[in-house]
């Protein structure tokens, strides 16, 4: 087994400089995280392997022998970008449109096709590299927002690779996602749900995906599994953890003690506030200087005895939100000291640099105080590396209910990054917090990151995913039709002297459509069946749950079978219909009142009443409130149709009332009493067509399209793998 971690960047780029090319080390908590995992990965997976697959750098470096060794000693594949594709990937659309939008802030999103459409091809290009290295055995882990089509571009090419994918920014609510153009939004959350195991950090972005799909993409969702076309993908909450004791050792290093000392001589006896960020308009740094200088306003007493350690680490410079950025944050600090400084003390010690290991660790030990205030952040293990480098419980943590950790660190002050009222109270309750109650708070967030370390995120995450991918091969019943397998079928139905073919419609040989009375046939399926009902010695049998005058009405010239309303009508050729046997329709009175209320109940359902039947779509609806009141209203309805002879049936979006005994089932066996046939296919796509299959012929070709529990031995993906396959039936005796 062999694992293939992929993100936008490996752990090491190369940079070229006077005409040499180095090889650095990236940053970032996600390649800082998985690089710690990933040294001590065969604890876990002792007989795997590893491969780092993402982006190295411009595809016009010129790498020799030497380099190109030292990408495979650290286990990498490195893609290699062009300049142009960077700054339209990443700068452009990765940070201008969905950064700004998975955090909340709308009015910063810059919607450029042109962007789209890099995007989109750098997602191609990371796939096609990966095919070219992939094994049926890896288990393919993807990261980040960068690549959120490549689980669906690699399930295409490789349907039964293990594929998972963690975002580790926020997933925004509906309303914000919904802002995204139509065509992006739903091929990016197609491109997610390519991935068996979906994580994100918080179970409020887990709710919030699931919602976009149901809504956007009608999808069924129920504990955690969304159920797909074909497919089911599970959803989860796994918190990222830090390597906990790497920064509790190093806070009680030499190197570091020093580093502590050297500060002492500058901040004295004065209490440090700690603020270390990256540039960037997530983080909230004005807002927590505003929230600074306001309580050094209201608390007078507290001056020259407090020091604000401001560090902002550079980003993106070259963006005008973030020189502007850069310039108030600079305009702020200096308005703060010159406002309540004195000759001896400076309220702010501000740097804008990135910082060593060690100096960092002395900043975190050193800190009576760290504000962690994001607006808005997926995790942030800034609070997590704070905690972790006192050894001796003492340092206050105030942190933004806005943050993943949040959910994690129940026991640091938590406040609205926003409210500056409250954040300047939170600033005064942390420094007069006594020692034993800071110590008792980080006692117990300390022994909850020893035991949920990054470690313990990466093994959850990936068990998981092998469990569940084990569990769905295991319950899986049906057989994808391959190339080799409908080769077999065509083969055998040319070989044939008698064929029988049954063909559900909705779901099956057409597509869904929002209201069921727009689900015409279309051009392509008309010619087929024409087609297919021409050929010598071939029945085919239209099996369909819509009433008889609809069906009569598409297809009143057309030389097939057809049965209606489940089983309850049919007609030969094209003969008169006749009722299979006899049903009444008198309970119609009492259900359809309830099902006109569940529709004034939920807008976008409807009720259709056909003569010997009655349903409540709901595919037009909202699909978070529709499943609940489907569930509702088939309960309801068993308990209404007591013995009264009648069967409630929850089919594809649709909850259908009709008569015991008419059902696809008894229809088919007419039809297979009638003659034997060589050569019997059926193919449905809901519950309502597994009667239908159960009383196939143990030779038959039984398909279901679209995956879930059947009794079908094989399955197709969707109406147009279908017609296909239809298509290529009338194909063979053409050509014949």
């Amino acid at each position: 087994m062999r694992f293939i971690i992929v993100s936008n960047r490996v752990p090491f780029s190369f940079s070229e400089s006077n005409g040499k090319v180095d090889l650095i080390k990236s940053g970032g908590g996600l390649v800082t995280g998985l690089s710690s995992y990933l040294q001590n990965f065969r604890k876990s997976f002792p007989k795997s392997d590893y491969q780092w697959v993402g982006s190295m750098g411009s595809d016009k470096l010129k790498l020799d022998e030497t380099h190109q060794k030292k990408i495979l000693q650290q286990k990498l594949q490195g893609i290699f970008l062009g300049d142009e594709e960077l700054k339209s990937f990443y700068n452009g659309f990765c940070n201008d449109t969905i950064w700004p939008l998975f955090h909340y802030f709308p009015s910063f999103i810059e919607y450029k096709k042109e962007q789209w459409e890099v995007y989109k091809k750098i997602n191609e290009k990371f796939c096609a590299h990966l095919l070219k290295i992939l094994k049926p055995t890896d288990i393919v882990w993807i990261h980040d927002y960068h690549l959120m089509l490549l689980p669906g571009m690699l399930r295409e090419k490789m349907p039964e690779l293990n594929i998972g994918f963690f975002l580790h920014i926020p997933f925004p609510v509906f309303e914000i996602f919904r802002l995204l153009p139509n065509e992006w939004r739903k091929q990016i959350l197609l491109g997610i749900l390519g991935a068996d195991m979906v994580g994100f950090h918080t179970y409020d972005y887990c709710n919030y995906f699931t919602a976009c799909v149901q809504k956007l993409l009608g999808f069924e969702a129920n504990m955690g599994l969304i159920s797909a076309d074909d497919r089911n993908i599970k959803v989860d909450a796994f918190p990222m953890g830090i390597d906990f004791e790497k920064f509790y050792k190093l806070s009680k290093s030499e190197k570091v003690h020093e580093q502590m000392a050297k500060i002492k001589t500058v901040t004295r006896e004065q209490k440090i506030i700690l603020s270390i960020d990256r540039l960037d308009y997530t983080k909230g740094i004005e807002k927590r200087l505003q929230a600074y200088g306001h309580f050094l306003q209201k608390n007078p007493d507290w001056r020259e005895k407090v020091v604000f350690m401001l560090v902002v680490i550079p980003s993106r410079i070259q963006v005008p939100h973030y020189k502007q950025m850069k310039e108030m944050i600079d305009l702020m600090v200096g308005k703060i000291n010159g406002s309540y400084g004195t000759i001896v003390w400076n309220p702010i010690l501000y740097q804008y640099k990135s910082l060593e290991p060690t100096e960092l660790s002395a900043l975190y030990s050193l800190s009576d105080v760290a504000m962690v205030t994001p607006l808005r952040d997926g995790m942030n293990l800034i609070a997590k590396e704070y905690i972790a480098s006192h050894p001796d419980y003492r340092g206050v943590l105030i942190l933004s209910e806005m943050a993943g950790t949040a959910h994690e660190l129940g026991e640091a002050i938590l406040i609205n990054p926003y409210d500056i009222e409250n954040v300047e109270s939170a600033i005064a309750e942390a420094l007069n917090m006594s020692i034993p109650e800071q110590q008792e708070r980080n006692q117990i967030m300390q022994e909850r990151l020893k035991r949920y370390s990054v470690k313990r995120w990466a093994d959850d995450f990936l068990k998981e995913m092998i469990s569940f991918k084990k569990n769905q091969r295991r319950e899986r019943t049906s057989q994808l039709i391959g190339n080799s397998l409908k080769t077999t079928i065509l083969n055998k139905f040319q070989r044939s002297k008698t064929r029988l073919i049954f063909l559900d419609y909705d779901g099956t040989i057409v597509p869904f459509s929002r209201l069921p009375k727009i689900a015409k046939p279309d051009p392509e399926i008309l010619s087929l069946i024409d087609k297919l009902s021409a050929l010598p010695d071939t029945k085919l049998v239209l099996i369909s749950g819509r009433d008889r005058a609809t069906l009569e009405k598409w297809f009143d010239q057309k030389n097939i079978d057809i049965v209606a309303e489940h089983g309850i009508w049919m007609r030969n050729g094209n003969g008169g219909w006749k009722m299979i046997k006899p049903f009444n329709n008198d309970w119609k009175k009492a259900i359809l009142p309830v099902l006109r209320l569940f529709a004034d109940r939920l807008p976008g359902s409807l009720v259709e009443e056909k003569e010997f039947s009655v349903a409540w779509h709901y595919r037009a609806a909202d699909s978070k409130l529709a499943s609940m009141r489907a569930q509702d209203l088939t309960n309801t309805l068993i308990n209404l149709t007591v013995n009264l002879g009648l069967n409630i049936v929850q089919g594809n979006k649709v909850v259908e009332v009709r008569n015991a005994g008419a059902d696809k089932g008894s229809a088919a066996l007419y039809f297979l009493a009638k003659n034997k046939h060589s050569f019997t296919l059926a193919l449905g796509d809901d519950i309502t067509d597994e009667d239908m299959f159960k009383v196939m012929p143990k030779n038959a070709f039984v398909i279901k399209v679209g995956r879930g529990q059947s009794v079908a031995k094989y399955f197709l993906k969707n109406y147009k793998d279908v017609r296909i396959i239809l298509k290529e039936m009338t194909g063979m005796f053409s050509n014949h």
